[in-house]
Order: C-alpha cells, then sequence, then structure tokens
C-alpha cells in the first residue's frame, strides 16, 4: 500500500538524547541565574565590583599582590605570593588557549533595560571558562598553601568578589565563573606535585618533667647577637639595620633585665657562646643558621636551653621550630615550652667517643659540588637575588666541577652532590628546606653518584625545579649514620650554609633528641 508522504510539519521531531536534554536545562537555568544577578541592585557595590572586576584584567591584582606579599620580610608570604603566580601560569593558558576554544561559547548579551549598568566592553571573545576567574582562583589556592588565614581569608575574599562582578557586569555566565573558578583551584592544588606545601611548624617532642626558669623582665637570659646576620651586604650596612639589630632592639624593650651581648668584629664567637653559656639560666641566640649551630654547641655542653631569635638571611632551623620572627620567640620564652630535637654531627673517623671533635649541624650538611654551588650562590646572591644566584651558581658548578671518589658504607662511589639531612626532609631538591619533625632519629642522606661524565643540562634542570631524583646516579636513603672515606686528601663539608675543611674520613650520627629549645604554641 502506498503511503503518502508526510509534510515536515507533520513529521515526528527527532528525539534529543539525555545528555542534551541536561546540557538544555544546566543553559536555562545558567541564563535565569544570570538574568537575576545583573538585574540586582547592589548600593555601594555597583560601583565597586566593576571597578574590582576591571582591576583584575591581564592578572594586574594578582601579581600586584604577589609583590607587596614578596616584599615583606616573612617567608611564609612570599611563598604564597610565588605559589599563586606559578599556579596563574598555569591556570591561564588552559583556559584561554586550550578551554575557550574547544568550547566556544558566546558571552551574554545584555538588554539595557532598567536599571540600567555600565557594561565595560562588548563580547569580542569566548566567554566558557571565565579567565578572570580561573587567575582569581589559583592565586588564591596558592597562597592558602602557604601563608596564615589572616592573609589567605582576605585574599580568598577578593577572589570571590571579582569571580561574583564577572556575572554582576554581564561578562559571563554563572556557569563560566564556577568552570573557570574550579580549573583555578585544581591548578592552585596542583602545584604540590612539583613543589610540595611547607608545613608551618615541625613537631617537636615535648620537654616533659624539665623545669626552666621564667622570668618577666628576662633576669637569668644571656643573649649573644651576631650584628652581621641577615645584613643583605655591605651596601645597606649603616643606612639600613640588619636582622640582628632590629632583633637586638626588640629584646633589649621586652626582655630589659636579660644580658645582652653584641659580638664584635673579630672576636671568637665560639668561645663567647661557651662563656655566655657557663652563667646563663636561658642561653638566647640572635643571628642566621651559622650562629645558631654554633650555640647549640655551648648549649648542648653546659645543658641549658637555648631560644633561637630568628635575625639572619634565611633561618632555616627557626622556621622549622615555628619562630618567624623576634616577637614569635620572646613569646615562646615567656610561654616556657619546651621541646627536644635532634642534633647531627660529622666526626673524623679516627677520633674518639668524645663531642669535643664533633662537627654539629641542626639543618643539613653536604659534599661534592654542592659545596662548590653554595660558595658561588653566596657570592652572587647579594647583586643578584637567591634564585637568580641559584640558577647561575648551578650552571657555573656543574659545568666545571668534578666528582668526589669516596667510599660511602663500603661502596666506591663518584659522588657529584651528597645531601646529608639533620631528620627526614619533605622536598626532593639539592637542599631540601623543610622537615615534619624535628627529633625522628634519622639522618636523610640523598646523593648523585654516577660515573666520571654527568648530564649536566638535565643535572642543573633538576636542581631549579626542585626535583634532584630525575638526575641520573640518584639516591636517597634513611639510616641512623654513614661513613664517608674520600679517596684524595681533606674533604670540604658544607654544614648550615658555612663551608669548611675536614678530614677525608666521616662518620655522620645523630644525638636524638639531645638538645632543649624553646618553641611557640603548636
Amino acid at each position: 500500500m502506498l503511503r503518502s508522504p508526510r509534510s515536515p510539519r507533520s513529521a515526528a521531531a527527532p528525539r534529543r538524547g539525555p545528555h542534551r536534554r541536561l546540557l538544555s536545562r544546566l543553559g536555562r537555568a545558567d541564563r535565569w541565574a544570570f538574568d537575576r544577578v545583573a538585574a540586582a541592585r547592589l548600593p555601594g557595590l555597583e560601583y565597586v565590583l566593576p571597578r574590582l572586576s576591571r582591576s583584575a584584567d591581564h592578572g594586574v591584582l594578582w601579581f600586584t599582590t604577589a609583590a607587596v606579599l614578596g616584599l615583606t620580610r616573612r617567608p611564609r608570604l612570599r611563598r604564597g605570593a610565588l605559589r599563586g603566580s606559578i599556579a596563574i601560569a598555569v591556570a591561564s593558558p588552559v583556559v584561554n588557549v586550550l578551554g575557550k576554544q574547544a568550547f566556544r561559547r558566546a558571552r551574554p548579551v545584555v538588554d539595557l533595560v532598567p536599571p540600567i549598568r555600565i557594561r565595560w566592553k562588548l563580547p569580542t571573545s569566548h566567554a566558557f571558562p571565565s579567565g578572570h576567574s580561573a587567575s582569581a582562583a589559583a592565586f588564591a589556592a596558592g597562597v592558602a598553601l602557604e601563608a596564615p588565614a589572616a592573609v589567605a581569608a582576605p585574599v580568598a575574599a577578593t577572589a570571590a568578589g571579582v569571580a561574583f562582578a564577572r556575572v554582576y557586569t554581564g561578562a559571563h555566565y554563572p556557569g563560566d565563573v564556577l568552570a573557570g573558578l574550579g580549573i583555578g583551584a585544581l591548578a592552585g592544588l596542583g602545584t604540590r606535585l612539583v613543589w610540595p606545601a611547607r608545613p608551618p611548624v615541625a613537631r617537636v617532642t615535648r620537654a616533659e618533667g624539665e623545669d626552666v626558669q621564667v622570668t618577666d623582665d628576662g633576669r637569668g637570659v644571656v643573649a649573644v647577637v651576631n650584628p652581621g646576620s641577615g645584613s643583605g651586604g655591605e651596601a645597606t650596612r649603616g643606612i639600613m639595620p640588619s636582622g640582628a639589630e632590629m632583633a637586638m632592639g626588640l629584646l633589649q624593650r621586652e626582655l630589659p633585665a636579660a644580658e645582652v651581648i653584641v659580638l664584635e668584629e673579630g672576636q671568637d664567637l665560639e668561645k663567647v657562646l661557651a662563656e655566655a653559656a657557663a652563667r646563663a639560666d636561658v642561653l638566647a641566640v640572635v643571628g642566621g643558621d651559622g650562629t645558631v649551630n654554633a650555640a647549640a654547641r655551648a648549649a648542648l655542653d653546659h645543658d641549658v636551653p637555648l631560644l633561637v631569635v630568628p635575625g639572619g638571611t634565611f633561618d632555616h632551623f627557626a622556621r622549622a621550630l615555628g619562630v618567624e620572627s623576634p616577637a614569635q620567640a620572646v613569646a615562646a620564652y615567656r610561654a616556657g615550652r619546651l621541646g627536644r630535637v635532634d642534633v647531627a654531627y660529622a666526626v673524623p673517623a679516627s677520633a674518639g667517643s668524645g663531642r669535643r671533635d664533633e662537627r654539629l649541624f641542626l639543618n643539613t650538611a653536604s659534599f661534592g659540588a654542592y659545596t662548590e654551588l653554595v660558595d658561588r650562590r653566596v657570592r652572587l646572591e647579594k647583586r643578584l637575588g637567591k634564585w637568580p644566584a641559584l640558577a647561575v651558581a648551578a650552571v657555573r658548578t656543574l659545568r666545571h666541577s668534578e666528582p668526589v671518589e669516596a667510599v660511602v658504607d663500603g661502596h666506591r662511589r663518584h659522588v657529584w652532590l651528597a645531601f646529608v639531612g639533620n631528620g627526614e626532609f619533605g622536598s626532593h631538591g639539592a637542599a631540601p628546606t623543610w622537615r615534619e619533625r624535628l627529633d625522628d632519629g634519622c639522618l636523610d642522606v640523598r646523593m648523585v653518584a654516577t660515573g666520571r661524565r654527568i648530564p649536566r643540562i638535565r643535572a642543573v634542570a633538576a636542581i631549579l625545579v626542585g626535583h634532584l631524583h630525575i638526575t641520573p646516579g640518584y639516591r636517597a636513603w634513611r639510616a641512623g649514620g654513614l661513613e664517608v672515606l674520600a679517596s684524595g686528601g681533606e674533604l670540604r663539608l658544607a654544614r648550615d650554609g658555612e663551608v669548611t675543611g675536614v678530614p677525608p674520613s666521616l662518620r655522620f650520627g645523630k644525638h636524638a633528641k639531645a638538645l632543649a629549645v624553646f618553641r611557640p604554641e603548636a
């Protein structure tokens, strides 16, 4: 039987699949939400939000914030600024190069009906996802991983304001903004894959049953100040006070009864510290890691607690304790909270069992090309800054250095870089800088030991990105001790940033929970 052809109007419309129906519903909900937000009247914010949105163009708002955080003297804020900037550098191309070209969603078309508001520009690019929102979330997530809540919360609130402003000014649908926020947050959190977030405070065993005399005015405290620490170079001396000098001023104001000794040029630091510890109830030290290292020796020899007051350039040990400012050190002293931390050492293999010949270190010890890298970085960083100096020093060192031929725990190696940490470190760079505990009883040994030639470009890249483990010949292990016998002559050893010559045969070990230190509240 012949059937008459059906007209187009009588033909059944093709059914849309479930995913298309879902997208259609989401689109309608998105447009409904956009209409409600864009038509809202927010007294006071009608002038703030458009300007806030415009200030975030090209990341100007976030990079300005990063610059302000970077100018502070607080390492956590500087790390947060750097991590947030890296997150933006990842999120922005993902959104603008990949996302918008893949989805090509048109921007909203705003009807100029009362209430009329000024739209800053006509649609000139694709809308999905929102690049402004992605950058805002990326920077806020990066800062939140490092900075304290007092800084991270305002940054997060500003990021939320930028995201809301993108809908309020008619630039994006809410779905565009939510997608951008998700991508930015993932970019911020993803920075932990190449740069693990540093815990603010390393855990320390509480010193149970140990009494310490604490007074409000600091009576019984003998403080040794190294004014040359953290000076920032000869160019700033006499113009800008060093970190140690500023810390000394705070001690004199807050603890007026404390005895303060200022190290003079030419004086023997170890002798001054030993004399101070002999008459102190509490030995305080103001200076960098090298000065704190010497103070730890005096505190151990005279069995007095150590109060670490940051006043150097990096202050790795003070930061590991959670003491990031002299004010926090004073607060820790007044609270009377003592903890016990490990002390590592390197000693000539021929030495006896006494502590006299031990070279102590609280953070790290290293040998091989790393000692040359430290020397070059120190010479360059006053002119170039820390990270550019590290890059230049790494290139020069790995171009010209030769491996150290040594027997390590009975195995002959050609050692390019060797790192021994006082406790397990949580990062993988050539010089890891943070720990979760200061009392775990182990040494963290990391070594690049390979043939007489090393792929230098790959090694330099590994050092700069903080992933030394991708270098050929890399080995890492935890141990209670280590024995090293270098084949020729004196061995150069860097301990807590100070490079010295040592005998070619060394034993590394630890004194577990040997040093009593004041610690801030956990």
